[in-house]
């Protein structure tokens, strides 16, 4: 992009009075921003109100150094870590399912395989969830997000603790070499990573999949750009699987959106016990599908990509399922977390003994320790 359509692109943004509505409604009139700068104050009230039309005709004043930022973030791309771009309105590599929802942003900041971008429009599906999730969350959302990248599925979403980190990782991990693995939507310009826990794994989404933000550089995480950036992770993609959440939660406001857009929204249940499950239960009571397993995903949005070995995985999860029920422990443990006192009741057996096959069951990733001192068993996916 040459240096003076970027510049119209920035101030256009940059101007206050001026959101998303409203510049599509100049840029539908005018052709590009270039134009709408130089048009009279009287042409631009005929689509705006007289502030607006004062505002348009003057500089935004941090718009030079925000365009100089830019255009040493873009010189800056190092092509092992990711390429960058900035994608308008009317780029051709602006995602289609974007256009169609109600307010798209102006400006997209790309950061990561853009080589692989355009497939966005083909295969994708949102799994979102709790930044606090119980360990068989995480968990869940991992196993979820890597057998989808195995089936072909671009994983979206967040970049935040939990649910969305694991997400991430799952599909980073069952990606093939030629995939875009997963897309992150972030809540901040793309110069900074939030929170900074998850800078590797930002890194490893640049190699690999693409970090995405409509925030201009140096946008620092404000609470309100969280919830705003949930409409893009439900925008970009075919369906949205919630796997964890409490009812206020922003997961919730990405399921409502993306159901809003017409798509398919999942959930995983839980214990009735855990407010962590609440919220998703608050969704299957609204019509979202029951998920037990990534078949029941797979099988709504495109059996096409119902591979024989997601299929074997499915099954070889289903033996595990059995075999588990076969140990008394396990089957004393249930689904819920239980403490060490439930446990004695349960099994008679005594503490020390109790203690040792916990810790190998622990280890072996079938028991999770929780705060508070208690267990929850593993369940396969």
């Amino acid at each position: 992009m040459e240096r003076e359509e970027l510049a119209a692109w920035l101030r256009l943004v940059l101007t206050p009075g001026i959101g998303n509505e409203t510049a599509r409604r100049l840029l539908a009139a005018y052709g590009l921003p270039q134009d709408v700068f130089t048009q009279s104050r009287a042409s631009l009230e005929q689509f705006v109100t007289p502030a607006q039309a004062k505002a348009l005709q003057l500089p935004p004043p941090d718009a030079a150094a925000q365009l100089d930022n830019t255009e040493s973030w873009l010189a800056q791309a190092d092509p092992a870590q990711g390429q960058r771009a900035v994608i308008t309105l009317g780029d051709a590599l602006y995602p289609e399912s974007l256009l169609a929802m109600a307010d798209p942003p102006l400006l997209l900041f790309v950061l990561g395989r853009i080589d692989l971008w355009e497939t966005i429009n083909q295969r994708s599906i949102a799994i979102v969830g709790s930044r606090n999730p119980t360990a068989q969350g995480e968990t869940h959302a991992q196993q979820f997000g890597q057998a989808c990248a195995q089936a072909g599925c671009t994983v979206v979403s967040g970049l935040a603790l939990g649910v969305d980190s694991a997400a991430h990782l799952g599909a980073l991990e069952g990606a093939h070499a030629d995939q875009l693995a997963t897309v992150a939507v972030v809540g901040t310009g793309l110069d900074r990573v939030y929170p900074k826990r998850n800078l590797a794994l930002a890194h490893r989404i640049a190699r690999h999949g693409v970090l995405l933000s409509e925030y201009l550089l140096g946008t620092p995480p404000l609470p309100a750009n969280f919830p705003k950036r949930n409409r893009l992770i439900a925008g970009l993609t075919q369906g949205t699987l919630v796997v964890e959440a409490a009812l206020q939660s922003g997961s919730l406001i990405t399921a409502r959106l993306a159901a809003e857009q017409g798509k398919e929204v999942f959930a995983i249940p839980g214990s009735i016990q855990s407010p962590q499950a609440r919220g998703c239960h608050a969704l299957i009571k609204q019509g979202a599908k029951l998920v037990e397993n990534i078949q029941d995903v797979l099988d709504e949005l495109q059996p096409q990509l119902a591979s024989k070995s997601i299929a074997a995985s499915v099954d070889e999860s289903c033996a595990s399922d059995e075999n588990d029920a076969k140990d008394p422990l396990l089957s004393a443990l249930g689904y819920d977390p239980v403490s060490l006192d439930a446990l004695v009741a349960r099994t008679g057996m005594d503490t020390a003994s109790l203690q040792v096959q916990l810790l190998e069951l622990e280890l072996d990733n079938r028991v999770a320790r929780l705060p508070g001192g208690l267990f929850q068993r593993m369940a396969a996916t």
